[in-house]
């Protein structure tokens, strides 16, 4: 533990990239296979306990830690709320050892202490966690407790997690990345697999990472001494893009270099046809086995050997896609019935081409693969999978324009990709470009506050806002993106003095503050005691300026929905 307590620690005290990349790189190089593997999981995302392997809830570790302490429960509540993070705040309340206990291994403490007791009696549970905060320095009793709780994450990427394996190894991050695609167990034969040379069998099963487009908002540069292009920051003559034309000429060239799409709004996923198997996967590393039976009947019938990437939309009679929450019905069904098929129908919009015959086209440039796309399904001929269409405009003014009726088509906007680009793996930008329509807006009421995550897993950074209807605010929307660190900390302090309850991790405050929030697409839905569910909420601006009286009213967001 001592190991991956030290890289914890240096992950968490940094904030330059080349320096977390370092660290990872010196702990994978030193770090045993088992340890390796567990660790690549965790900084992956992934957790030792959940739902169905529970070791200690957040009540139980509150509870055993005032038995461990001696303290009072009313000064444990204190701690937690002064520091605002649990897994913190547990190692602080506990004196450090008389003596330092064995160096027992990150994959040890997991499999062999951790994982046996899961789901166990509460009393044989808290032994083993008991045991570790009094053997554990403050270090490693912090990156346990991590464990506990799941909340690890310090601001490391998977991405830049990839490329610290691939800068030790050699081996290319793009292989890395479609490697480590889906569910996947941290074991040393994993590890070895995964940082192998050789081509293995297992590779012609994955699917390819897939290429994101970044938002048309500004011209942006990769960060200095950021050979992979993803470190990225606002160059210091960046412009407003976003409905200006002259504006995007000026960023991209002429318009006859760059392809242009709708950017629909469904599930980005890669149709993948090999051998006798034919399956689709989420660009959340999910196989949707079963839930589209209808596109993997079309898909098998595509010419073996074959990968495509595109948009899975809910798509009925009308000219234009259902709303995105008639494809959430049918995310939520494993084996879909009848109705639920003649109520969603889908189909695919594909965008791209990425094998054919076997052979892997990610390098030719975009033109090349979207002929081959338009010959491929025209020859095929099924309406369940079809090319999104090109978008034929003269010039970007004539492009501005019809990006501001999209919302009218039912999409979000425009797609803009280079011609001459190859598909790269993650967000790189430069190439592919998403310019899409302003936000739909509202002003709102701060009702609800949760801490963060990793760096601001000490602040409440997690909000929950409201609107009027008649007497009484009604929540609509969590968001927790849009404030700048000084609005952050401004923000904080005033939720910590006005907070009226507490329902575990969350308050509920004072309704006082206005937001300004912005949001993709409003849809109607029985799940949500609103009747109304909003599309990637996000906050713009602080309303300073305008009272809680004045916030807006539910049923002006229901006139929104679709």
């Amino acid at each position: 533990m001592k190991r991956f307590a030290a890289l914890y620690t240096e992950l968490d005290r940094s904030t330059a990239t080349l320096d977390k990349r370092a660290a990872l790189v010196a702990y994978f190089r030193e770090a045993p296979p088992r340890d390796a593997a567990w660790a690549l999981y965790l900084l992956s995302g992934g957790k030792v306990a959940g739902p169905k392997r529970r070791i200690a809830g957040t009540r139980e570790l509150r509870e055993w830690i005032v038995a461990e302490s001696g303290l009072p429960d009313w000064l444990v509540d204190a701690s937690y709320d002064q520091v605002g993070d649990l897994a913190e705040t547990l190692a602080l309340l506990m004196d450090e050892p008389a003596e330092p206990g064995d160096d027992i291994g990150l994959a040890d403490w997991i499999e062999e202490r951790l994982l046996p007791v899961a789901n166990r009696e509460p009393e044989t549970r808290r032994a083993v966690v008991t045991g570790a905060w009094r053997s554990l320095c403050f270090d490693e009793r912090l990156a346990f407790n991590k464990l506990l709780t799941g909340a690890l994450r310090v601001g490391v990427s998977q991405r830049l997690v990839q490329q610290a394996l691939a800068g030790m190894s050699g081996i290319d991050i793009a292989l890395i990345a479609q490697r480590m695609l889906g569910s996947w167990a941290p074991t040393p034969a994993f590890m070895r697999d995964l940082l192998s040379p050789d081509a293995l069998p297992a590779d012609r099963q994955q699917p390819y990472p897939f290429f994101l487009a970044s938002p048309l908002e500004s011209t942006l540069r990769a960060a200095p001494g950021d050979e992979a292009g993803m470190a990225e920051e606002p160059a210091p003559e960046a412009l407003s893009l976003a409905g200006d034309p002259d504006a995007v000429a000026r960023a991209l060239g002429p318009i006859d270099d760059w392809l242009l799409e709708w950017k629909w709004d469904g599930i980005r996923l890669q149709l993948i046809h090999r051998d006798d198997d034919a399956a689709l996967w989420s660009r959340g590393e999910e196989r949707l086995d079963g839930r589209f039976p209808e596109i993997e009947a079309a898909a098998a019938t595509l010419p073996r050997h074959c990968v495509i990437d595109g948009e899975l939309l809910a798509w009925g009679d009308a000219d234009v896609p259902m709303p995105f929450t008639a494809l959430q019905k049918r995310i939520q069904r494993l084996k879909p019935g009848a109705k639920t098929l003649a109520d969603a129908p889908v189909r695919v919009r594909a965008y791209d081409l990425l094998e054919l015959e076997g052979e892997d086209l990610r390098a030719r440039p975009l033109r090349e693969r979207r002929a081959l796309l338009e010959a491929l399904l025209d020859s095929h001929g099924d309406p369940r999978i079809t090319v999104s269409p090109r978008v034929e405009v003269r010039d970007w003014d004539e492009a501005a324009a019809l990006r501001e009726g999209a919302r009218e088509r039912g999409v979000e906007g425009l797609m803009l990709k280079r011609l001459d680009s190859p598909y790269q793996a993650g967000r790189r930008r430069g190439d592919w470009w998403k310019w899409k329509i302003d936000p739909l807006t509202v002003d709102a009421v701060l009702l609800y506050a949760q801490s963060g995550h990793g760096r601001r897993s000490t602040l409440y950074t997690d909000y929950t806002f409201g609107l009027w209807d008649g007497e009484v605010l009604v929540p609509v929307a969590k968001a927790y993106s849009g404030l700048d660190d000084r609005e952050i900390l401004q923000l904080d302090r005033w939720i910590r003095a006005n907070t009226l309850e507490r329902f575990g991790p969350v308050r509920s405050v004072t309704a006082h503050h206005v937001f300004e929030l912005g949001f993709e697409a409003v849809n109607r839905s029985s799940r949500h005691k609103s009747g109304i569910a909003v599309r990637f909420p996000r906050i713009l601006r602080w309303r300073h300026d305008k009272p809680v009286a004045e916030a807006d009213r539910l049923e002006t967001l229901k006139a929104l929905a679709r």
